[in-house]
This record gives C-alpha cells, structure tokens and sequence, in this order.
C-alpha cells in the first residue's frame, strides 16, 4: 500500500477515477480488433454471417449449453423468451392463459419490467437478500402461482443466485411446470453452484452492452438454452415469426439480430473473460478489505463476477461526497425500484405476499464504486484508501 504521502500528493494533483473506461478496453485489443473490424468490412458479409455463427457456437462451448442465439440486445432477449414462454404454457396448458404472471425483483433497473409490459405479463416483486442483493428464494417461492409464466433469476452485480436451490424450492411447492429464466446480462463467466450461470435455468439472456463483463463495442444480446424446441421459438421470434422465408408461422415476431461486426468483435473479446472477471475480483477483494465498519461491499456467497463493485451504507450522501472529494466517481444502480417507477404508475403490478422490506431499505443505502479489468494498481490503491478514511458522521 502506498504511503500517506503518496495520497497527500496524489490529491493535490487529482485525477478522477472513472466508474469505467471503455477506452481502456480498446486500446488494449487495438491492433486485434481494428484487423478485426477491416476483414468483417472486406467480407461483404454483415448480418447473418459466419462471423455471428462463429461466436454463437463458442458462447454456447463456453457455456456448456446446446444452443445459443445472437440478439441484437439484451432486452430484446427478455421480451423475446417471455414471448416464447407464455406462448408454451398456453399451448401446454400448464398456465392460465389470461394475465400470465411473471416473478421477479425491483430492484434490477427495470428491465424485466420493461419486458413483461411488452409482452402484456404481470410482474411479481418479490424481495431480496440483504447481503448478496438478490432475488430471496422464500419471496420468490411464496409468490408462485397458477398464473406464473416464469420466474426470473437476475444475477446482479455478477453474483450468483443458487438457481439449482431455487429450482428445488419451486418442485417442492408443486411448480415443477414452472420455467426458471436466467437473466445474465451482468453475470458472464458466473461460475458457482455447481455449474455458471446461464446454464442452470430452463432459459438465459444475456447483454453484451459494452460495460458488461462480456462487451461488444455497440449493441449486442441473446439467448442460452439446453431445450431445442425453446431455441427454435427464439429464433422464429427474432426474425417476424418466420417459419420460411416470408412465411410467418408465429405470432408476436420482430427483427432482432446481432450483427457481424459485434458478433466479431465478441469472438475477439471472449477468451480474455475470465483473466478480465479474476482482476474485477480481485479489485472487490482489495474494496472488502479496505471498507471501515458499517460499509458492506455486496457479494453473494454463492460466486461472483464484479460486474459491479456496490456498498451498502446509512451515509450514503456522506460517503459519496467523500469519494468525491478524493477524484472517485460513484453512481447508483437503481435509484428506483420498478415498483415505485412513475411511468409505470398505472401499469399492472403485484407485490409478493412477503413484501419488499429489504428492497425498501437497501435502495437508499447502495452505492457503485469504480470496478473494471483495465483499473491501475493506483487506482484500486486510491479508492481504499479513501473508502479507509471515511468517517460516518
């Protein structure tokens, strides 16, 4: 650790430490992707090409997963299983086919919320652990019902949900029926329980938005599933509903695809993602050791990513000015719950029969710290430092 000094004379001179910096990413893959970037241009070849072929079967290798589909966001990954899912528990009968219901929590930046309202689903908030921020298994079970469409296991922050836990509390409950969706779009390369994330559930979704563990340099999501049948309703969804060309056999379809260049650009980034979820880990090692008593840096005990480096304090205004004061960026995610989001205010929504009291008071007591692979060892230095100076007033 860097003496006092160094600290004194660092703040004198301060530079802000970002909460990211995608440049960084870049630069270290310049001459990588920039060839990358020239071969796809060249090839003529830009949507529905070799290139989204090559990563979509090397994503699904890495995941352990049979079938995996390119999207062209993360979102429309969530509307499009939801789509396919409800469409399969009203065929099977399994479900109630009016108002399908669809469990998840409110304190993961809406974008599940946004899903369901699309695809005309209820969202559940059930509640969370305090410690990991995740969906509690309890709430979750306690909210099933005969009009579930699904439940949805968001792994925020990149840490692990116990998916296979989960899935066990569900069939002991008589839900067995009940698909279990993964959202992953912060928990690439999430390995725990037995398994990594993504692979646990009935189906996954992923964002390869650029911050995310696993980023393209624009736009970028999908799917992961072991079921073919599922597979085959993603992709009949992704292009119109098309059983062949210009022949739409299902309703409720779109354009969503994701397009060479980042496909290719994935293909780059991917077989650096697990050093680049070590260094992230090692950075909210260093946070965990650095915080004074009465800040708790959120992990799950299950595994973790660092997709986010997040703390749960009572000062969290006193915190963030410190931070400041010492050139560290903070942000919050989320502000609000979806719950509480006003405009959705007339929107459906059910609140689970065990309430939203974690949810309630953690989401004016979490706070993001700067968090990425390409961070200095004087960065990751300067933020304990100041997270070890804080004094709750």
């Amino acid at each position: 650790m860097p003496s006092d000094s160094f600290f004194r004379e660092a703040k004198q001179t301060m530079t802000s430490i970002p909460l990211n910096d995608l440049q960084r990413m870049y630069t270290a893959r310049a001459d990588r992707l920039d060839q990358t970037a020239l071969d796809v241009l060249r090839s003529g070849w830009w949507l529905n090409g070799p290139r989204n072929k090559e990563f979509c079967e090397s994503f699904a290798g890495y995941l352990g997963v049979a079938h995996f589909v390119g999207l062209a966001n993360g979102t429309d990954a969530l509307e499009i299983v939801l789509r396919v899912l409800v469409e399969k528990g009203r065929r099977t009968g399994d479900r109630a086919s009016d108002a399908p219901e669809v469990i998840t929590v409110a304190n993961a930046g809406g974008y599940t919320s946004t899903a369901c309202y699309l695809t005309g689903c209820t969202p559940v908030y059930v509640d969370i652990e305090q410690e990991s921020q995740l969906l509690s298994i309890p709430s979750a079970v306690a909210a099933l019902s005969d009009r579930t469409a699904a439940v949805v296991a968001t792994h925020l922050y990149g840490g692990l949900i116990d998916v296979p836990a989960l899935r066990h509390a569900m069939n002991e409950a008589g839900y067995a029926q009940v698909p279990i969706l993964e959202d992953c779009a912060q928990a690439h390369g999430l390995k725990g329980c037995g398994g990594q994330a993504g692979a646990f559930g009935d189906i996954a979704t992923f964002s390869f938005y650029p911050t995310k563990n696993l980023g393209a340099l624009g736009d970028g999501g999908g799917v992961a599933t072991n079921d073919a049948d599922l597979a085959a309703s993603v992709r009949r969804l992704q292009q119109y509903g098309w059983g062949d060309k210009y022949t739409i056999v299902a309703d409720g379809g779109r354009n969503s695809r994701l397009d060479e260049l980042q496909a290719a650009f994935l293909s780059v980034v991917l077989p650096d993602l697990d050093a680049a979820n070590t260094r992230r880990l090692a950075v909210l090692d260093a946070y965990e050791k650095a915080a004074p008593a009465g800040l708790h840096v959120v992990r799950s005990r299950n595994g973790a990513v660092a997709h986010l480096a997040v703390v749960l304090t009572e000062q969290r205004v006193h915190l963030r000015d410190h931070l400041k004061a010492n050139g560290v960026a903070t942000d919050i995610h989320y502000p609000i719950l979806d719950c509480d989001q006003p405009g959705w205010a007339d929107r459906p929504k059910l609140i689970g029969p065990s309430g939203l009291e974690v949810s309630r008071l953690s989401v004016n007591r979490i706070l993001t710290l700067p968090c990425f692979p390409t961070m200095t060892e004087e960065e990751v230095a300067r933020v304990c430092h100041a997270l070890s100076t804080f004094a709750p007033r």
